[in-house]
C-alpha cells in the first residue's frame, strides 16, 4: 500500500456521470492485482472515496480508474484534467482469486460494477465470458473494450434497447448451459449478486462477488463497512468490505 500523487495522463466521459481517467502510478501499479480499489482524496473533504481499478499497466506504470458521480465528493473527482493530479491510497483490500491462464472464467457485472472486472477479462482473453447489464443502452460503457480483450461479450439491457430484454443473470444461464467454466466473478447490485450466486451453486461453479458498502478509512479501522458473512459452522460473523473484500467467496456472504 502507497500514498502517490498520480498524474492524469487522460480524461473522458463514457456515459453521462460516468469519467474514465488513466493515471500514472508506478509504485501503486506495480502492486495492484484484479478486483483491488484506490482511496482518492477529495480537496476540502475528509474522508476519501473509494474507486475499484478498471485496468493495470505494470509496465507502463499506470491504472486505469472508471468512477461514476455520486455525491459532492465524486463530482469534485470528475472535474480533475488532463494533466491534474489525484491523490490516490492504495492498492487496497483483496481481489479476485484467479485460476490459472487457461482456465474458463465468466465475469458478470451490473452499471458501474462493470469496470473491476476489465482486468480479470483481459487476463483471460478468449477464455473469458462477459456478461455485462445495464439500465438501456445509453447507459453501455465498456463494451468495445471488453471485446478487446478477446472475451465473449453478451449485453442486456432493462429496457431492451440492446441485447437481452432483461436480467443480465439470464445471460449467465444461458452461458452456464453451454459449457463447463472454473470461476464466475461479479460486481454490480445486491440483487443481481443474489442471483449470481444462486446459478452459481446451482451449475457447481465456484463463485466470487465484489461488494460494495460504504467506507470512511479504507483500511479496515474504522468498522464502517461491516457485512455479515457465513463461518465454517454457518453461524454469521462480520467481515470488513475494505479489509477483507471487496471480494468474497459467494458462497459466504448473506445476501
Amino acid at each position: 500500500m502507497t500514498i502517490q500523487n498520480a498524474l492524469v495522463l487522460s480524461r473522458r466521459e463514457l456515459a453521462p456521470g460516468i469519467v474514465d481517467y488513466q493515471v500514472s502510478c508506478p509504485e501503486l501499479a506495480a502492486q495492484a492485482l484484479p478486483g483491488q480499489f484506490v482511496h482518492i482524496r477529495v480537496p476540502g473533504y475528509t474522508l476519501r472515496r473509494p474507486i475499484s481499478i478498471c485496468r493495470i499497466d505494470k509496465a507502463a506504470g499506470t491504472i486505469r480508474l472508471v468512477m461514476e458521480v455520486r455525491g459532492e465528493g465524486t463530482a469534485i473527482l470528475s472535474q480533475v484534467e488532463e494533466g491534474g493530479a489525484l491523490d490516490l491510497l492504495g492498492p487496497l483490500g483483496n481481489g479476485f482469486s484467479l485460476p490459472a491462464p487457461g482456465a474458463k472464467v465468466i465475469v458478470v457485472g451490473g452499471g458501474i460494477g462493470v469496470p473491476p472486472l476489465l482486468e480479470v477479462a483481459a487476463r483471460f482473453g478468449k477464455d473469458a465470458t462477459a456478461c455485462l447489464g445495464f439500465r438501456g443502452a445509453g447507459n453501455l460503457i465498456l463494451g468495445e473494450d471488453f471485446s478487446a480483450t478477446g472475451a465473449a461479450v453478451r449485453l442486456a439491457t432493462d429496457d431492451g434497447s440492446l441485447g437481452h430484454h432483461g436480467l443480465v443473470t439470464d445471460l449467465l444461464k444461458e452461458r452456464l448451459e453451454e459449457a463447463p467454466a472454473q470461476l464466475i466473478c461479479a460486481c454490480g447490485p445486491g440483487p443481481m449478486l443474489r442471483g449470481v450466486a444462486a446459478l452459481a451453486a446451482e451449475y457447481g461453479v465456484p463463485c466470487q462477488v465484489s461488494l460494495e458498502e460504504r467506507m470512511a478509512c479504507g483500511v479496515g479501522a474504522c468498522l464502517g463497512c461491516a457485512v455479515a458473512v457465513r463461518t465454517p459452522d454457518g453461524s454469521a460473523a462480520y467481515r470488513h468490505v475494505c479489509k477483507d473484500g471487496p471480494v468474497f467467496p459467494a458462497e459466504e456472504v448473506f445476501f
